[in-house]
C-alpha cells in the first residue's frame, strides 16, 4: 500500500509542463509503433526502428524531414496513418484529445485545461475548451475544402480520380499542418509552373502558420461584422500578424535579390515572383518546395536558414523561436537605443517578463542550434552550410533540406529528432519542464551593477 501511495505522491509532483512533454513523447512512441506495422508498408519494404522513429518524430513535430521516401515506403494504409499523425502534431495533442473528450461527453477538468493552455501558449484558463473545439473544427474544415479543390484540380495530372483525391487531401493536410511531407517524391516541383496549386498551398500554409488565436479572432471579427458590432483585436494578433506579413514580404524580396543574377537570371517576372514568394512563405514552417534548393546561392541558403530559425507564429503548427519572439527582441533593441525603459506598441506596453522571456528563447535557441551544428560537423559528412540548413530546418520544424537528411548517421538522426521535438514543444515549455514544480524565492541578496557590453 505504501508503494501505491509513493507512486501517487510522485505523480502529483509532476508539473504540467513535464506532463505535456510526456504526452508528446507518448505520442511519438505510439506513432513509431504504428508506422512499423507491416501492413503500412509497400510489399518487400522493411522500415528500421530508427527510421520509423525519425519519420514519426518528423510527423508529430510537423517538420517534414525524412530519411525515407514516403511514396516508395508506405502503402495507402501507411499514408492514412501518417495523415492521422500529422493531424495530431499540427492541431496539438491536447486540442485533438479535448475534442474527442468532449465528443464522448466527458468533463474537461482543471488539469486538462492547464495542459491545453501550455500546448497553445495561452496565458489564462478561460475559454480553453471552446478554443480547442473551434481550432479543430476550423482547421479540419479548411483541410477538407483544400483537399476537394486540389483533388479536383489534380485530375489534370492523374487519370484515376481516387489517386487525384489522395494526392489532393494529403497535400492539403501537409500544407495546413505545415508538415512538409509529400507523396509525389519531389515535393511540389511537379507543380512549379502551376500557380493555382501554389496559391492554394500558400493559403493553407499561412492558415497553419499564422497562429490559431489569430484565426479564431478573425472568425469572431467576421461574426461581429455581420452583426454590426465593434470588435477589438488583441495585441498578440496585431503584433504577430504584422510581423508575419513583414517577414514574408521582406523574405520574398531578399530571396529574389540574393539570386537575381543566378537562379532568377533566366526567369520572367511571374516565375521569379512565385518562386521567391512561395519560398518565403514555406520557410515559416511548411517545408514544401518548388525547386531544388541546391540551385540557390549559398547566401540565399543561409538567409533561408535564418527564416527557418525564426519560424511561424506562437500557438500554431510552426516551430522555431516564433515571430513574436523575434518582433519583441527587435523592438527591445530599438527602444533601448532610443533610451526608453519600456516598449510601447499599438497603444499597449509590453510586460518586462515577456521581454525577458523573448531574449531567453532566442538565446537558448541560438546556443542549442550552434552546439548541434558543431556536433554534426564532426559526426556527419555534409558541408557546414548543409548542416546549418538541416539544424535550422529541424529546430524550425520546417522540413526543407539540401539533401543531407537521408545521409545522416544514426547519431545524427537522434540529434535531429531531439531538435524537432524541442522545436514543436517549444523552448519555454522545455525550460519550465526542467524546473519542475519550482520553488518561490524566500530571500534576496543586495543588488549590484555589473559592466555589460
Amino acid at each position: 500500500m505504501s508503494a501505491i501511495k509513493q507512486i501517487q505522491s510522485k505523480s502529483r509532483e509532476i508539473s504540467t509542463f513535464q506532463l505535456i512533454v510526456i504526452f508528446y513523447l507518448s505520442a511519438l512512441i505510439i506513432s513509431t509503433l504504428l508506422l512499423m506495422i507491416p501492413f503500412a508498408h509497400r510489399p518487400n519494404v522493411h522500415l528500421s526502428f530508427i527510421d520509423a522513429m525519425f519519420t514519426a518524430a518528423s510527423a508529430i513535430s510537423v517538420t517534414g524531414l525524412s530519411v525515407i521516401s514516403v511514396k516508395d515506403t508506405f502503402s495507402n494504409f501507411g499514408i492514412f496513418l501518417l495523415c492521422l499523425i500529422l493531424q495530431l502534431g499540427g492541431l496539438g495533442v491536447m486540442s485533438l484529445s479535448t475534442f474527442l473528450w468532449v465528443m464522448l461527453g466527458k468533463k474537461v477538468g482543471l488539469k486538462e485545461r492547464q495542459l491545453i493552455m501550455i500546448d497553445h501558449n495561452q496565458s489564462n484558463l478561460s475559454g480553453l475548451v471552446q478554443l480547442a473545439k473551434r481550432i479543430f473544427i476550423i482547421i479540419v474544415t479548411i483541410e477538407f475544402i483544400g483537399g476537394i479543390i486540389l483533388g479536383v484540380h489534380f485530375l489534370n495530372y492523374y487519370d484515376n480520380a481516387l489517386t487525384a483525391m489522395k494526392h489532393g487531401f494529403f497535400a492539403s493536410i501537409s500544407a495546413t499542418t505545415n508538415a512538409g511531407f509529400d507523396i509525389t517524391g519531389e515535393s511540389l516541383i511537379p507543380f512549379k509552373n502551376d500557380y493555382f496549386v501554389q496559391i492554394i498551398v500558400i493559403f493553407l500554409v499561412i492558415i497553419g502558420a499564422i497562429g490559431f488565436p489569430v484565426i479564431i479572432e478573425v472568425y469572431e471579427f467576421l461574426i461581429t461584422l455581420k452583426n454590426k458590432k465593434k470588435f477589438h483585436f488583441s495585441l498578440f494578433t496585431k503584433l504577430t500578424t504584422l510581423t508575419f506579413v513583414i517577414l514574408t514580404v521582406l523574405g520574398g524580396i531578399f530571396i529574389y535579390l540574393l539570386d537575381i543574377n543566378h537562379f532568377f537570371a533566366d526567369k520572367n517576372w511571374h516565375e521569379a515572383f512565385f518562386y521567391s514568394f512561395f519560398h518565403s512563405v514555406t520557410t515559416k514552417s511548411a517545408g514544401l518546395t518548388t525547386t531544388d534548393l541546391n540551385e540557390f546561392t549559398p547566401s540565399n541558403q543561409l538567409f533561408i536558414s535564418i527564416l527557418m530559425f525564426i519560424g511561424g507564429s506562437p500557438s500554431s503548427a510552426s516551430g522555431g523561436i516564433r515571430t513574436t519572439t523575434f518582433a519583441i527582441v527587435v523592438l527591445a533593441i530599438i527602444f533601448y537605443a532610443q533610451g526608453k525603459g519600456t516598449i510601447k506598441v499599438f497603444k499597449r506596453e509590453l510586460k518586462a517578463e515577456d521581454v525577458l522571456k523573448s531574449f531567453v528563447v532566442i538565446m537558448t535557441g541560438s546556443i542549442l542550434c550552434l552546439i548541434s551544428i558543431i556536433i554534426l560537423s564532426v559526426t556527419e559528412k555534409g558541408t557546414i552550410l548543409e548542416i546549418i540548413f538541416e539544424v535550422n530546418s529541424a529546430f524550425g520544424t520546417n522540413g526543407l533540406s539540401m539533401g543531407l537528411t537521408p545521409e545522416l548517421t544514426t547519431f545524427g538522426k537522434f540529434l535531429i529528432i531531439i531538435l524537432m521535438f524541442i522545436g514543436r514543444v517549444g523552448i519555454v515549455t522545455c525550460l519550465l519542464m526542467l524546473r519542475g514544480k519550482g520553488r518561490k524565492e524566500t530571500f534576496h541578496y543586495p543588488k549590484e551593477k555589473v559592466i555589460i557590453g
